[in-house]
């Protein structure tokens, strides 16, 4: 009688926790919309999440250390008109982040380090383009300032913000709504699903389909992909008999996928969240209350189920942590936050080792946020892998940064004179939108340094007479 040999993985024990409940952050009004999304957009500064909110749309965001109950009265970033249905933080810049709304655009948002005293209304830069609502953000992973938008009309645009104009529009790829996007590791390919039920492979610069499958899972319901580290594509969809399923897929093969994993019998449609550092995908289905991971090897069966993180209350979205926010020394390889609906609450992917010392086999060097190539460089047909950074003293984010929006006159075609400079943040003078929120802190500042000024000159004319009367 052979035994069964159990497979080799330094990943098999990751066990999930919830943190403390001083940990979470109360009170959040969580939107209602129904649209799958995930509501949640997190970096190593700030946690973002869209929100209830009459007359427009909006999302708060909040210092990563601020937990607790969230004041009411906590500035929101308002300036859409309809619903925000997607947001997503720049990887190359911590302040930077996007929203798209119902109403058609999507706006970049300047957020200070400090907490501003009134909402910000006013975004830095607002691309107008689409014409039905958008519902998909996706920034370019490795060059600077190139976001990717899709829309309820089939769109796909890719923009410059450092220049708000239209770098890309692929508007004949999709015959219906996109459901999903994704960049490859380098941003040179992009993974698209569509309602008609087709799993494609968009070279974006050229404006082609590179490869497709027709129904990768035979259910109705709307299917996801990502990309591997090494190239494949992960899908999430649904069988004939509405089971969740997870596929890997070999591009330069696509009849048949290289793995299929059935799941449960649910409706809740499965997001996949991928770590290429561990090569382990995390889904999260929208109303479940639970997390399944899966580990990814270039060795049959290829898709191994590791397990699940189950806790009562089901999940309304769910924001997944850049590496370079966790917490290395607790060995933490990942960490969500999932929305509840009036409250977020971390929850904490850790592989058990005994060792208080940097674990280097768990954390390769990993994507920083430095920007490997400028839009234009990129547009014109370079590409590069992410500029990595090393873990092993902890990441410290970097100091505010500004984002420097530059409006090509569109008569002027002439080059511009001189060596062409970097986008950088740390360059150049303020943009206008800042100085205005500079002043009106100074602003609010004085009205309160003189209302004190006039208590105080009150308070000594009181004394005054209070000293003339004992005399």
């Amino acid at each position: 009688m052979s035994r069964r040999v159990v497979r080799q993985s330094k990943f098999r024990h990751v066990f999930g926790q919830a943190a403390k409940a001083d940990q979470t952050y109360e009170d959040i009004r969580v939107s209602k919309v129904t649209w799958d999304s995930a509501f949640c957009a997190v970096n190593p500064k700030f946690l973002a999440i869209i929100v209830e909110a009459g007359g427009g749309g909006a999302f708060i965001v909040l210092p990563l250390a601020k937990t607790g109950r969230v004041d009411k009265n906590h500035p929101l970033v308002t300036g859409h008109t309809g619903p925000v249905l997607d947001i997503d933080w720049c990887p190359h810049n911590d302040n930077v982040i996007a929203s798209a709304s119902d109403d058609t655009t999507v706006m970049v948002w300047q957020i200070p380090d400090y907490t501003p005293v009134r909402n910000i209304t006013e975004p830095v830069i607002t691309l107008e383009g689409h014409s039905k609502r958008v519902g998909i953000l996706s920034w370019h992973p490795t060059a600077r300032n190139v976001l990717l938008s899709a829309g309820g009309d089939n769109v796909i645009i890719i923009w410059n913000v450092g220049t708000g104009e239209v770098l890309l529009s692929l508007d004949d790829l999709h015959p219906d709504v996109i459901h999903s996007v994704c960049w490859n590791s380098n941003g040179s390919l992009l993974a698209t699903t569509c309602k008609d039920k087709t799993l494609r492979i968009v070279d974006p610069r050229k404006g082609r389909v590179v490869a497709e499958r027709a129904r990768p899972h035979e259910g109705a319901r709307p299917l996801r992909a990502v990309f591997t580290a090494d190239g494949k594509l992960l899908s999430t969809g649904f069988s004939r008999m509405s089971e969740r399923q997870l596929a890997l897929w070999d591009p330069n093969n696509f009849e048949e996928p290289v793995a299929l994993q059935e799941m449960d019998t649910s409706n809740g449609v499965l997001l996949p969240f991928y770590d290429p550092d561990s090569s382990i995908v995390y889904l999260c289905g929208k109303g479940d209350s639970s997390i399944r991971y899966f580990e990814i090897t270039e060795e049959p069966p290829f898709v191994h189920y590791l397990n699940t993180f189950s806790s009562k209350e089901p999940q309304r979205g769910m924001g997944f942590m850049p590496k370079r926010g966790l917490d290395v020394s607790k060995c933490e390889i990942a960490r969500f936050y999932k929305l509840h609906e009036r409250k977020c609450e971390p929850i904490i992917m850790t592989v058990p080792r005994k060792s208080d010392l940097f674990q280097d086999d768990l954390y390769p060097d990993t994507p920083g946020p430095e920007a490997a190539l400028e839009a234009d460089e990129w547009l014109s047909g370079q590409d590069a892998e992410p500029v990595l950074i090393s873990l092993k003293e902890g990441y410290v984010p970097s100091k505010h940064r500004e984002l420097r929006v530059t409006k090509r006159n569109i008569l002027d075609v002439r080059p511009p004179a001189g060596p062409r400079r970097s986008q950088s943040a740390s360059e150049g003078p303020l943009s206008q939108h800042t100085l205005e929120t500079l002043l009106e802190e100074v602003k609010a500042l004085r009205e309160r340094v003189q209302a004190q000024e006039e208590r105080i000159t009150a308070l000594e004319n009181m004394l005054c007479e209070l000293v003339d009367g004992t005399d």
